[in-house]
């Protein structure tokens, strides 16, 4: 992690490349469930699902119907929710053509409670994607769709499956359509006329498991700390477009960029409110780095806090009531609360030597989560608000620095050190579910979309 002294110098030019087009929406379910039946496991267990390849009814939609199943099965994988029977192991059980024909004796041979029956059919840039999830002990087909639409992405079927089949089976908000965002160097330019010879760094989108990557800016400088708008359609950020630190919205699905800051002054580390009316950030507009709040537009701004140290990385908590932030008014960076109004400041962080870049978690969870210094490097930690217990995540493998929940608060997204160069990570809040999710170039502030 840059020192913090190096993250204010840093504070984070911007010519913006978006598709002009919406963003492709997720097939709509053609056909209600079936019987709203939930599986389970055996006692103490997590149901053990099987998620085989899908059946391709048509000759050229055999890849489709691969891609749609493995990554079904990583996505319901992903939440822990389930138990997903490794794919490797399903040789010994006879193939299915149709629902009426899945051995059932032969998965529940396996192990499987549940087992995931579908097929797809190619017809001039259309798929069409039928999904059955059966009770593998009664046989019951427990969820029944049919889903629509454009072939150029068959992972959105799958993430769309997985998202309703967590909802219907296990009440749970699930995270396959999201997005991540974070700024990369991965083009490997070099910034133009910088004295210093350095690195470009860029906005990149993703889908939350790292594919489908899309460029946001393309203006060859510093663009840094992205963050979401809560609708996902909007991602703001920090850039050295102008020479200096400044805001900039990137509407990503109409090619606009928005400019709601003052020409001529330093603004960095925005963050939008829960509602999105609102960006917090930080600013050295009056001489010293504080956080402003300010409608979207630009309008409405008024200063939050106001101390000789520095003041910075806000986050909103899910109320939209308080903020999180750096400060090293006490000598060195801790973790501050701050009414949304400017009153009932208090100090969270206590037993940290270092702490910064907090953010705070969704509801129905209440804490927040921030980078802190063990030994040379940084470790992610949760802080808790309703007890005011610490718990460490991560354990000292490279350096782990800005986490960002994800939507439903299970989990995080934060950059690490741990394989040589810098990359975003995905990690359970309870520590465990590490995955890599960019391998290219270094990948820094990552942020997780609605």
């Amino acid at each position: 992690m840059r020192s913090f002294a190096a993250v204010i110098a840093l504070v984070l030019v911007a010519g913006l490349q978006a598709a002009s087009q919406d963003p492709a929406a997720p097939p709509p379910p053609q056909q209600p469930s079936e019987v709203a039946v939930v599986i389970s496991g055996d006692p103490g267990t997590p149901p053990r699902y099987a998620v085989p390849d899908f059946v391709s009814l048509t000759p050229d939609a055999g890849d489709a119907a691969r891609t749609v199943a493995q990554v079904l099965w990583d996505d319901l994988a992903f939440e822990r929710e389930l138990y997903l029977i490794p794919r490797d192991t399903y040789a010994t059980v006879p193939v299915a053509r149709s629902p009426d024909q899945v051995p059932f004796t032969a998965w529940r041979e396996l192990g499987a409670d549940a087992v995931v029956f579908g097929t797809v059919a190619r017809n001039a840039g259309t798929l069409r994607i039928q999904v059955r999830l059966f009770n593998v002990r009664t046989r019951e087909s427990v969820f029944s769709k049919e889903y629509t639409g454009a072939d150029t992405n068959p992972r959105l079927y799958a993430h769309t499956i997985s998202d309703e089949v967590h909802q219907q089976q296990r009440a749970l908000r699930g995270v396959a359509r999201t997005k991540l965002a974070y700024s990369s160097d991965r083009n490997r330019e070099r910034i133009v006329g910088s004295v210093e010879n350095r690195d470009v760094k860029e906005i990149y989108m993703s889908d939350y498991d790292g594919a489908n990557v899309r460029r946001i800016t393309t203006s060859r400088q510093l663009n840094l700390t992205p963050v979401w708008a809560p609708d996902a359609r909007a991602i703001a950020y920090t850039s050295y477009r102008r020479g200096y630190p400044d805001l900039f919205i990137a509407l990503i699905y109409q090619g606009v960029q928005q400019e709601p800051t003052t020409a001529g002054t330093q603004n960095w580390l925005p963050m939008f409110s829960p509602d999105g009316t609102r960006i917090v950030f930080t600013s050295s507009r009056e001489g010293n780095p504080e956080l402003y709040i300010m409608n979207r537009d630009g309008s409405g701004l008024r200063r939050l806090t106001n101390h000789p140290a520095i003041d910075t990385t806000p986050t909103w908590s899910p109320t939209g009531t308080q903020i999180a932030f750096t400060s090293d008014r006490a000598g060195q960076p801790q973790i501050y609360i701050i009414g949304a109004d400017g009153l009932n400041l208090r100090r969270l962080t206590t037993a940290e030597s270092y702490a910064d870049r907090p953010t705070w978690s969704p509801a129905p969870f209440n804490e927040i989560a921030f980078a802190a210094r063990t030994g040379p490097g940084y470790d992610v930690k949760i802080y808790d608000l309703a007890t005011g217990m610490t718990r460490q995540i991560t354990f000292g493998e490279g350096s782990n620095e800005s986490p960002a929940y994800s939507p439903n608060g299970r989990h995080l997204a934060f950059a690490s050190t741990r394989t040589g160069r810098t990359q975003i990570f995905t990690i359970g809040r309870d520590g465990r579910g590490l995955r890599q999710v960019t391998r290219d170039g270094n990948n820094y502030t990552p942020a997780w979309s609605n």
